[in-house]
């Protein structure tokens, strides 16, 4: 590691701002409520001291109380007779589908509690993505309709919906006139086959497919250029060099579960031990996640990326294309000439991603990758992707024809285009004039509120049916719970509807498997209850030529360029947590830091430090965003490191007004900004800024947990590794001597620890919520996140950095600095300019079951001890909440229940009512106020383990058990296992040349390692 590094979480931590040296002096912002207790009691501060310490019992007591207060009385009713696969205690799981995704849903007495992906999924295995952890939560969704709604008739029965609407039908029918089913991307062959059903019965229905987020653009540009109207699979396990020019494959792009886990095959500590690591770079405006994983990433306007592709292109082929000119960026012009030499030197191993949904870029991104061989090995065209079929254009042509008065009926399924289309208005106007409107939402939403009728669609975990992710994968649906509230499958509805045959929904997948899935692969149909996915052999990838000319595209391409060349570049993206907005009420979600930005509850403009400063704004200003169509929204500036100059960004998902109780107006709505042009939505625009003189805080936790400058991340460059693997790690140099205050004892059963790949971690979040769901964590909100209270047991800390000159500790400044605290004044305002290209690393940060426990030493009451297996216990009715042990902890994972965040109207996201409590884990205690919590490393899934081998006679296994936070790990960042098994993975990922442990050198000996950060780069490309 180069020692001129140097790190921090944020701009208040990196300028050493007052209010940070404020916060980090004191360990909480708040003191704990003294006065209250004392003047409760009928005493004061100033009380006698006799007084004070005839009393002394009672402020005890009080506290003591406070953190064991009398439990609530639940009635319960026992089984009269209990079903015969229930047995108390003892979880069950059932298969199911999640997006397209084959999961494994535990429940407990009947209950959903928990979602992991599906071990029967072979390479589709992935883990799962943020959303699927939280989505167990909306099952339990006080905020949705408890039965079918007919002109705001809330108590109206299922038969006079159907009559109404069957009524409608006849009458559309017999007008001639037209009928249309809108609805999101359907992979579901069943669904599929119900929809044809209904336009066989109805000939006037057409099935219109859009996206809240598009990739029309790659789907047209794929028909233009190979005759293939598909999203393709990419293998970017197969890619030695991959290229990506504002697509962030891995996260919100296409597939981000799928692809971190091709990704990091090719990176992880498994590959670099067989020398290998694939090379990566990001042209991009705004900061994302794959940006931050990148081996090199270059900011660039949106205007530039364009002129970019063209770049690239004419030096691959060594044609003369116009347009190729960078004049303003030349380190990214310097970089395109050393990526295309790269290229040229990997073809047929290399990969070139674009995020745009413009069909003439894709186009050129098409013509790039033949160039290079990519298709039949990184690009796969004949095993698509099914995940998306939206069409901009037809969805466009849809809201014309009822303009137009063409349109007789509407059906919505599983899409809301009151909120997520660019121009709501213009859609809501228009569906005012169709006679029959009706919606399968589960709420009064912003589509269904418009609607006639809302047909009440099931949850997926009350559901049957089917999803088929990809060119000969099908995954199966089957209900985990009976259904909640009176709802009724959306595709049932459709065969009462069209009078068919069949109209029982679970009859009809059945059939649709026993006669079209099922012969293909010689199974039963217990099988697939028991399997839940089915994969065929892929089919032979083939090697297509690009042959069209690109004489048309090119101008288009430069005509987008020279319209976003002006005011202030705008790009609108998907957050991490929140995606299109469509789990908008889901608090798991609202409350998960965003990965690059540590913000919760809110969406932004992300600004670059530089260009903030040139247009006279500070973090936190609010400002209006003006778009050129008139559109203003006012957001809060937060200045993004690595953002390009000249550009903005503002997360899509948020600004609800229709979706519940916790995500009512959280945020701003960004899909104004989204524009339709030659066939397909955009996603960048202009707008102007104005200064509204407001100022709001973020509610962001990146620097809640300070390290205080001490050194705890380490990387090292790819070549430094080939010459050492120990390289960067402090493992090639002699340790000093340690000297211990408590004798060594030996862990005879089994050790629990604990090794995280740096490598691998995308900081992704999907962890944060998978521990969420596990351990019963309260979401805060808003206001206690701002006074840093999150409750997170694992949070990913984000660090940025850039290379300090050797004379950063010049004028006196100490070692323990850190960024441009360490650096001399007359230096900062060049580290401004550096500030465009730094360099991030995500840690994944939890308790460290310290071997010498600071915790436990501090502790009054003996509420945290160590146990003979290496893990560091919580007994929380021993608590009685002094927050020792939070002062002591050098990692700063341990957390306060301020408040009984479960049960406190004042924390009411939906989470505190008696319902959805049945999402709550039963092998884990709902903590109450006043005790402290931590990383328990799972131990009811370690116990659950042990009792499992026990009862099956056998000795415990490697693998075993899996900790949620590992489970959910779509990049196998996080290894668990027993040390006193040399033969176990974390045995052998310990002994990793690259691992280190973090703050080693205070000898609390944690029982989690580190690997080494390893990035494959090339300085002479770094600006």
């Amino acid at each position: 590691m180069e020692s001129n590094k140097k790190y921090w979480k944020g701009l208040e931590e990196y300028k050493n701002t007052p209010d940070f040296v404020e916060n980090n002096k004191n360990e909480f912002a708040e003191p704990l409520p003294i006065e209250d207790v004392l003047n409760e009691a009928g005493l004061s501060t100033v009380t006698p001291r006799r007084d004070f310490l005839k009393a002394l019992g009672f402020g005890l007591g009080a506290v003591t109380l406070a953190a064991c207060q009398e439990a609530p009385i639940h009635k319960s009713i026992p089984y009269v007779i209990r079903p015969e696969e229930v047995v108390p205690g003892i979880p069950n799981y059932y298969v199911s589908s999640f997006n397209g995704q084959s999961v494994l849903v535990k429940t407990r007495e009947g209950r959903p509690i928990k979602i992991d992906a599906n071990p029967n999924s072979g390479v589709f295995n992935t883990g799962t993505d943020a959303q699927a952890q939280a989505s167990v939560l909306d099952l339990y969704d006080v905020s949705k309709l408890h039965g079918p709604v007919l002109k705001d008739d809330e108590k109206v029965a299922w038969a006079k919906i159907d009559e109404f609407v069957k009524g409608e039908l006849n009458k559309a029918q017999a007008s001639g006139k037209k009928i249309r089913l809108v609805s999101s991307t359907v992979s579901s062959p069943s669904t599929k086959g119900v929809i044809a059903d209904f336009t066989a019965a109805y000939p006037n229905t057409k099935h219109v497919q859009y996206d809240a987020v598009s990739y029309t653009g790659i789907i047209k540009a794929n028909e233009n250029s190979f005759g293939k109207a598909v999203v393709p699979q990419y293998r970017f396990d197969k890619a030695d060099l991959i290229v990506s020019f504002a697509a962030d494959f891995l996260s919100t792009w296409i597939s981000g579960e799928e692809f971190t886990s091709q990704y990091v095959a090719n990176r992880n500590h498994k590959s670099l031990k067989a020398g290998k690591m694939s090379r990566h770079f990001q042209f991009e405006a705004g900061m994302s996640v794959t940006g931050t994983n990148a081996d090199t990433r270059v900011p660039i306007k949106l205007s530039e990326e364009g002129p970019a592709l063209i770049t690239l292109y004419n030096t691959i082929t060594g044609n003369n294309l116009a347009g190729a000119a960078l004049p303003n960026n030349v380190t990214a012009d310097k970089a395109l000439k050393l990526v295309a030499k790269e290229l040229l030197q990997n073809k047929g191993k290399a990969l070139v991603v674009s995020g745009s949904n413009d069909v003439s870029t894709q186009i050129l991104v098409n013509a790039i990758n033949a160039a290079i061989g990519s298709y039949g090995t990184t690009i796969d065209l004949d095993n698509s992707c099914k995940r998306y079929a939206g069409n901009d254009a037809e969805f466009n042509e849809f809201i014309n024809e009822m303009n137009r008065g063409e349109v007789a009926a509407v059906f919505i399924l599983n899409a809301n285009p009151g909120y997520d289309v660019a121009n709501t208005k213009a859609f809501a106007d228009a569906l005012a004039k169709v006679a029959l409107k009706v919606s399968f939402a589960d709420r009064k939403d912003e589509t269904s509120s418009l609607c006639d009728v809302i047909a009440v669609n099931h949850n997926y975990l009350e559901s049957w049916g089917d999803a088929s992710a990809y060119e000969g994968t099908y995954s199966i649906i089957q209900p985990t719970i009976n259904p909640v509230f009176n709802t009724r499958q959306a595709e049932e509805s459709l065969l009462i509807w069209s009078d068919n045959a069949v109209k029982d929904y679970f009859q009809y997948v059945r059939n649709n498997w026993d006669k079209n899935i099922l012969p293909v692969f010689g199974k039963t149909w217990k099988e697939v209850l028991q399997t839940g996915v089915f994969i065929a052999a892929a089919k032979p990838a083939g090697a297509y030529s690009f042959n069209l000319s690109l004489a048309a595209v090119i101008p288009t391409i430069l005509n987008n360029s020279k319209s976003l060349a002006k005011d202030i570049e705008l790009q609108v993206y998907e957050s991490a947590a929140m995606r299109d907005g469509r789990h908008g009420n889901n608090a798991f979600l609202l409350e998960l830091p965003d990965p690059v930005s540590k913000v919760t509850w809110d969406n932004y403009i992300a600004i670059a430090p530089k260009f903030a400063e040139k247009l006279g704004y500070k973090e936190f200003d609010i400002v209006s965003v003006k778009a050129a169509n008139g559109y203003t929204i006012d957001l809060p500036v937060l200045i993004q490191p690595g953002q390009a100059q000249g550009t903005a960004s503002i997360a899509l998902g948020f600004g609800r007004t229709m979706t519940g109780k916790a995500g009512n107006n959280v945020g701003k709505n960004a899909y104004p900004f989204v524009s339709f042009s030659n066939g397909t939505s955009k996603y960048s625009t202009t707008v102007q800024l104005t200064a509204t003189g407001n100022r709001e805080e973020l509610a962001q936790t990146q620097t809640h947990h300070s390290f205080e400058g001490r050194n705890i991340i380490r990387e090292a460059t790819f070549t430094e590794y080939k010459k050492n693997p120990a390289a960067g790690s402090g493992n090639d140099h002699a340790k000093h001597k340690t000297y211990d205050l408590w004798p060594a004892y030996e862990k005879l059963g089994n050790n629990w620890v604990m090794a995280i790949d740096l490598n691998a971690c995308t900081g992704c979040g999907s962890c944060i919520v998978a521990c969420n769901v596990e351990n019963n964590i309260p979401v805060v909100g808003k206001d206690e996140v701002r006074k840093r209270r999150d409750m997170h047991w694992i949070r990913i800390d984000r660090y940025y950095s850039f290379n300090v000159e050797a004379d950063a500790h010049a004028k006196g400044h100490g070692d323990h600095g850190t960024g441009i605290n360490a650096v001399t004044e007359e230096k900062e305002i060049a580290h401004l300019d550096n500030l465009d290209n730094v360099s991030v690393v995500h840690q994944p940060m939890l308790c460290q079951h310290c071997d010498h426990a600071p915790c436990e030493t501090v502790c009054p009451v003996l509420a945290t001890v160590h146990s003979s297996d290496g893990l560091n216990h919580m007994a929380y009715n021993r608590c009685v909440g002094t927050r020792y042990c939070a002062n002591n902890c050098p990692y700063k994972v341990r957390r306060f229940n301020w408040f009984n965040y479960w049960n406190d109207s004042r924390f009411d996201n939906y989470l505190n009512n008696e319902f959805t409590h049945l999402v709550l884990n039963p092998d884990v205690t709902a903590r109450s106020r006043g005790v402290m919590e931590k990383c328990s490393m799972c131990i009811q899934r370690i116990q659950a383990g042990k009792l499992t081998a026990k009862m099956e006679k056998r000795p415990l296994k490697d693998g075993d058990i899996k900790m949620a936070c590992q489970q959910a790990c779509s990049a196998n960042a996080i290894i668990f296992g027993d040390a006193n098994d040399p033969e176990s993975e974390v045995s052998k990922a310990l002994r990793s040349e690259r691992i280190y442990y973090v703050l080693e050198e205070i000898n609390v000996q944690p029982g989690i390692g580190y690997m080494t950060k390893i990035r494959n780069t090339d300085t002479t490309v770094q600006a």
